[in-house]
């Protein structure tokens, strides 16, 4: 019975430290869950059980698989198991661990018509076009970027970007407030 607490204990810690880290508030990750919010302050503070049909919405929602909520063996802390997550034409999988200063990313960017819009937040970031070409807007600068090309610019200036005429696939890394504004959000 204690293994069981240790790994419960373990599974709740996981869950409220993957969900701070990844700047999430309750409300937030219960909308990518459809779990209500005071069902997953329960589960973390360990006032409700955990169940399959509890952990699994909160796995997707917080973009990792169920072994990374449950494994007990010693490679988690180097491996790292990436989950896609689907918005609105876009798949991203996050490639590094939360709690880090830094975060690494892979993204596919679907092509779209529909205009960008772009965000300034503070930081740097940095890109690599794996496949395809993205349309960079920095400002009132249009940078095209081919396969094999990367970018680093300052953050502050309003930036979005685009897939053009065809999926593209890209790597990015950049701080924290920029994993907020690149990740979280529905669009560029």
């Amino acid at each position: 019975m204690a293994e069981l607490a240790d790994i419960e204990h373990v599974v709740r810690t996981r869950l409220r430290s993957l969900r701070t880290t990844l700047g999430l508030s309750l409300d937030e990750l219960a909308a990518r869950t459809n779990l209500s919010p005071s069902t997953i302050s329960r589960v973390e503070t360990g006032k409700r059980s955990i169940s399959l049909d509890i952990l699994l919405p909160l796995a997707a929602g917080l973009q990792v698989g169920l072994d990374a909520l449950l494994e007990m063996s010693t490679d988690d802390d180097v491996v790292i198991r990436p989950v896609p997550n689907r918005t609105a034409g876009r798949t991203t999988w996050l490639l590094s661990r939360p709690g880090g200063s830094t975060v690494a990313v892979k993204m596919r960017l679907e092509p779209t018509r529909a205009p960008v819009r772009q965000r300034v937040h503070p930081g740097h970031d940095w890109l690599f076009v794996l496949t395809g070409r993205i349309r960079l807007l920095l400002g009132e600068r249009e940078i095209v970027l081919d396969t094999g090309e990367a970018a680093e610019f300052a953050t502050m200036t309003p930036h979005a970007f685009a897939a053009i005429g065809r999926p593209a696939e890209v790597v990015m890394v950049f701080d924290r407030d920029g994993q907020h504004a690149h990740v979280h959000s529905g669009t560029e």
